[in-house]
């Protein structure tokens, strides 16, 4: 366990902007940040960062916290693991209560597959650099291909023995259990159920998740034998899902955010090269078809790709349509095709970094125009397939959001297929209607309920009514209240050197919450009082307990915010709650305390009428009319309150 200083001060350096700010693109906007949701896909920023109050929210998931929450939420770290990322981040070193062996320092499934994969990334780059089978093999091999020390070691490349089980001995020998070794796919299990290496006599290529861990390994042969595969990769995991995952992203999310552009290459050793060369904003989808989770994992830094092919003309052709999904999710694409025989690594080891620049610079064009002229040039003079021509590139200029970045590729497309704009233009409109109607089909209609029935003060009443049950809402502004005023100090008329807080708690003291989150808010905020400390909304955003750090920064947080310069350019006051905050506290709690009294009234109605004898009809009669004057001071006292 974390003690409770390491975690103030990783509370104190963290810079919740920062923070997330690596994971998305954030724009200021007044005192806040705004983005676009890394839970959701959408088109317009719904994700709020609030640097001074330390909070997010997402208003299109509803989710929200603290950075720590964050890296919960995003990463699937657990609790200790969000602190842990935060304090290794802020150069703070971690105190706990009770030092565990390595083997057992995981405290979930999750963790203990990423424990495994860390040591197997320390195991096979001490492999290369310590032994001498890893020298002459492994590290000759990086050093041919022309990466540097510095890269080497900055992207952790090892190499895995050519033994059956070099790696799968030291782990086990080290604690690891079996189980994890397997379902990391560091380990495959015989037919007897022992275990042996995958990637036995490979070079090594650690992937990394956002956060900088391994999550999985993709294994180069050195050998020539065509029956041994040349890339053996990780299997699918808990911690590594290839269709969410681009190798060297967690190297590039800063070059690519600050040059707002994306490189995108084929394979690991581009990847190496192309950054060696001092292009650091560059990733790969390590040889799988580009998928929509990788193409908005991008998108998230920046709207431009640019895509660095080899000069191989068929797999360019077969990768056109997959390209698509890019336009579709409102990216600018761009496409450099390398001489014949080069691919990106090659390009830039022979002409140099300065050079290999210029090339992309020059060369670079608009994936709609390329793809046309690449098309074309296929069709030749056959009708026939300039007619398909056309109609795929319409396709895909049907498929850019932006109504007018795709006019524009109209009017460009008509010049260089030699057709009129209004063909091409009619075409667009009937791809655009007939997805509209895919994508949205008819809703059956609803067939509407009846009317309620009308009730008489006077009249039986068999059940509570729904509008004296108590309101969410009512309990809900109570919490809001604590967070935001709780530690500020009452000097009313009547009342004064009393702090907001504890007044609330003690006005409440008699009222039960229905609500589970508000209820548990409530008594940890009474044991805290009981403990000497007054809690403020730092206390409940930092909370453990999850379902306390949702309804702090729901209550904390709004999805509007008025311009700093409001009043100076409108000359309109804004009524604020703090000009008269005695209105405010007592009209909440006094709320609060009439819908309570309502539902009390309405049972007590319900037990009058099925109360069976005299005695009881009497005793209930007289909590009734008890608690009409309750409720009639408190109408009385609202009405005196906020009406004066």
């Amino acid at each position: 366990m974390i003690t409770k200083a390491t975690i103030d001060r990783i509370m104190e350096a963290t810079d919740i902007v920062e923070v997330i700010g690596e994971f998305v693109q954030l724009k200021k906007r007044g005192a806040n940040f705004i983005g676009l949701s890394p839970f959701a896909n959408e088109k317009t920023p719904s994700f709020t960062v609030s640097p001074a109050k330390g909070i997010f929210k997402d208003f299109s998931t509803g989710k929200g916290g603290s950075a720590v929450t964050f890296l919960m939420e995003h990463e699937k770290f657990s609790y200790p693991e969000a602190l842990k990322f935060l304090a290794k981040k802020y150069g703070i070193e971690v105190e706990e209560l009770q030092d565990k062996p390595e083997n057992s320092a995981a405290d979930s499934y999750r963790e203990s597959l990423m424990v495994v994969t860390n040591f197997a990334s320390k195991f096979f780059q001490e492999a290369m650099w310590d032994t001498g089978e890893g020298k002459s093999i492994g590290l000759s091999y990086f050093k041919e291909r022309g990466f540097t020390t510095e890269t080497i070691k900055k992207f952790e490349l090892g190499y895995s023995p050519d033994h059956w089980e070099a790696f799968t001995s030291a782990a086990i020998n080290k604690g690891y259990q079996p189980q994890y070794l397997e379902e990391s796919g560091l380990s495959v299990k015989r037919d007897n159920g022992t275990l042996y290496d995958r990637y036995r006599g490979r070079v090594m290529f650690p992937i990394h998740g956002f956060t900088g861990r391994v999550i999985a390994f993709g294994g180069r042969t050195l050998k020539t034998d065509k029956k041994v595969p040349k890339y053996v990769n990780s299997p699918e995991s808990e911690i590594y899902h290839k269709s969410n995952v681009l190798y060297g992203l967690f190297f590039a999310k800063r070059a690519i955010r600050d040059d707002d552009n994306c490189y995108l290459v084929e394979g690991y050793a581009d990847v190496l090269s192309v950054h060696q060369a001092g292009i650091e904003n560059v990733v790969a989808s390590s040889g799988t078809s580009l998928t929509v989770e990788q193409i908005r994992l991008i998108g998230r830094f920046t709207k431009n790709i640019t895509i660095l092919y080899d000069g191989d003309a068929a797999g360019i052709k077969a990768s056109l349509r997959g390209l698509d999904l890019i336009l579709e999710e409102g990216l600018n694409v761009k496409v450099v095709l390398f001489p014949d025989g080069h691919d990106p690594d090659s390009y830039v080891r022979l002409v140099g970094s300065s050079a290999f620049r210029t090339y992309i610079d020059q060369n670079k064009k608009d994936f709609i125009l390329y793809k046309t002229g690449i098309l074309l040039k296929e069709a030749g003079n056959d009708p026939i397939q300039r007619a398909n021509v056309i109609r795929e590139i319409v396709e895909s200029i049907a498929r850019i959001p932006d109504s007018i970045k795709a006019s524009v590729f109209i009017r460009e497309c008509s010049q260089q297929l030699q057709i009129d704009e209004r063909i091409l233009l009619t075409e667009l409109n009937k791809m655009r209607l007939a997805k509209n109607k895919k994508d949205q089909p008819r809703q059956p209609y609803e067939e509407l309920p009846p009317p309620d029935e009308p009730h008489f003060f006077d009249e039986p009443v068999t059940a509570p009514a729904k509008a004296v049950e108590s309101s969410p809402t009512q309990e809900r502004e109570i919490i809001r209240l604590l967070l935001v005023y709780g530690n500020q100090i009452i000097n009313w008329d009547n009342i004064a050197n009393t702090y907001i807080g504890p007044f609330i708690v003690a006005e409440l003291s008699d009222v039960e919450f229905d609500q589970s989150a508000c209820k548990q808010f409530v008594e940890i905020y009474k044991q805290q009082l009981e403990n000497g400390v007054l809690p403020d909304e730092q206390f409940f955003i930092h909370h453990p307990d999850k379902q306390i750090v949702d309804l702090t920064v729901d209550m904390l947080s709004t999805k509007y915010t008025l311009s700093e310069n409001w009043y100076n350019m409108h000359k309109i006051f804004v009524h604020e709650e703090q000009m008269n905050m005695k209105a405010v506290i007592l009209g909440a709690i006094f709320h609060l305390k009439k819908q309570k009294v309502g539902k009390i009234l309405e049972q007590l109605r319900v037990d009058l009428k099925n109360a069976q004898n005299p005695t009881d009809q009497d005793i209930i009669m007289t909590q009734y009319m008890q608690m009409k004057k309750i409720e009639k001071h408190i109408v009385d006292y609202l009405g005196s309150v906020i009406i004066k």
